[in-house]
Order: structure tokens, then sequence, then C-alpha cells
């Protein structure tokens, strides 16, 4: 199975909107890749930021290569405010798995990203800022995979 490895930073949000009216807000991010949900991957929280949340944290993923051939499967990144009634959604960033690497592949494999959050089928208050990278195309066999790769997510 033809494989490539992403690395993603989330570095920071800013402007957020205020879902919280009494506390401080307490940000995470939830990222995951294509359409299962088992990628899904979080960040810590930031306790201080509030509206501008800083992380500056890196996840690693292991996609298939055809992830990047089509224009469905997508990089999800879904920001939450810690509560605890339950955390309160604040916004997302969507973004093509193929347009994020036809962007990093003019730029040597990396690069970074400044998206609009958006809440539904408006667009919230707030940006979000990554980095990214794709690394070289691998052929591996799956239970090679499996045994090798732990901590990344399998294609």
């Amino acid at each position: 199975m033809e494989c490539r490895r992403f690395e993603i930073t989330l570095i920071s949000a800013s402007d957020l909107e205020d879902v919280r009216k009494l506390f401080k807000m307490k940000i995470h991010a939830r990222v995951s890749v294509g359409s299962n949900p088992d990628t899904e991957k979080r960040t810590p929280t930031d306790k201080h930021g509030e509206i501008n949340p800083a992380w500056n944290f890196s996840m690693k993923y292991t996609i298939s290569e055809s992830m990047i051939k089509y224009p469905n499967d997508m990089l999800v990144i879904k920001l939450y405010c810690k509560r605890k009634l339950g955390d309160r959604y604040i916004g997302e960033v969507h973004t093509s798995m193929k347009e994020l690497y036809e962007y990093a592949y003019a730029n040597g494999g990396s690069a970074i990203m400044t998206c609009p959050v958006h809440k539904g089928s408006a667009q919230s208050q707030g940006v979000l800022r990554f980095s990214y990278r794709f690394g070289e195309k691998v052929t591996i066999d799956k239970l090679v995979l499996a045994e090798s790769i732990s901590g990344w997510t399998m294609c």
C-alpha cells in the first residue's frame, strides 16, 4: 500500500468567538484526517490565551496516497472550549488534503496556513494558524505498518 507521512502543528488561533461569558475560555483543538473518526487527535488545553490560544502542538499521521489524489478527503480541525458540563463547540476549519498537498508541493513539501474558523454554514469569528508537511511516498505492507509505526495512524 502506498502511504506518506503527514505532520501538522497547530500553532495558534486568534480573535475567536467568546463562548463563555462568566469564566475564562480554555481551548483545545481536535484534529481528524479523512472520514475515519479513529484518526482524531487532540491538543492540550490552552488555559491562558482565552480567545487567542496558542498550542504549538504537533501531530503525526500516516495517510494513504489516495488521500492526496481526490478532493473529498478532508483535514478537519474543530475548536472547543473546556467546561465541566461538557465542552462547548467554537467552530472548525475544513481543508481538502489534496489542496494542502498541492500548495505544499510548490513550497518543498511544507507550508504554513491561516484559515478562517467557521461555525455551521456561516463564518465564525477568528482564524486558525497551522503548519504542515508531507513526507516522501513509501510502499508499506499493512502488517509491517501496524508493527513499526506506533503512535502514527494507519493508512
